[in-house]
């Protein structure tokens, strides 16, 4: 495609039922958010931070190109059509920053995907069968869907994305979109990537 895809962390959301910044939260020694950006910027041909305004001075966050929501009250929307406004020639692969299970082959997938045959990919979700909405390929088609949506008060990311023009794909990697919402999450979250570590070390004892 000729679209150029560009990489968008969502990181504006308030964390409040974690009660702490869920970008901050560390993984496997890292901040998410560094995490997922570095996803993203080995797979995408610019990468930014979706941000509120009030975030601006937030150290985790000014250490990356960011983008300012010019939306309120509208979830994570917002982070997507001020990206779109920013870049409108672009196509944008967004992701959460509260996604810390997820892996390279996920995005792979999403990234081989694309085509001049369809406005946006996206993965069904494994809990409800509905695409899932922040971990997706938004082509410029969808995003000026979703400002006509928005515009007229509706705005719905699930909604659009069930339309005639996404591809949906199956679930790739079990329980890589499941967002880590509060601290029993991020506890059964931490414990799923320490028994892939482990994992992964005992499959290289056997193979040594």
């Amino acid at each position: 495609m000729t679209v150029p895809l560009y990489g968008l962390v969502l990181a504006g959301g308030a964390s409040r039922r974690m009660g702490q910044d869920k970008a901050a939260l560390s993984y496997d020694g890292h901040p998410q958010l560094i995490r997922a950006f570095a996803l993203l910027a080995l797979r995408a041909t610019r990468c930014f931070v979706s941000i509120r305004a009030e975030q601006m001075d937030d150290p985790l966050r000014r250490a990356w190109p960011c983008i300012v929501d010019t939306h309120a009250a509208i979830g994570p929307a917002a982070g997507l059509l001020a990206a779109h406004a920013a870049c409108p020639h672009a196509a944008w692969l967004i992701l959460a920053c509260d996604l810390p299970l997820l892996d390279g082959l996920t995005l792979d997938a999403l990234i081989q995907a694309r085509g001049d045959d369809c406005s946006a990919v996206a993965f069904r979700s494994e809990h409800d069968g509905e695409p899932e909405p922040l971990c997706a390929i938004w082509e410029p088609e969808a995003l000026e869907t979703l400002c006509r949506e928005v515009s007229e008060g509706k705005g719905s990311m699930r909604r659009i994305l069930a339309g005639e023009g996404t591809k949906i794909l199956p679930p790739l990697t079990p329980g890589a979109l499941d967002n880590i919402n509060t601290p029993a999450d991020r506890t059964r979250a931490m414990a799923s990537l320490a028994g892939a570590r482990d994992g992964e070390r005992q499959e290289h004892k056997c193979r040594g």
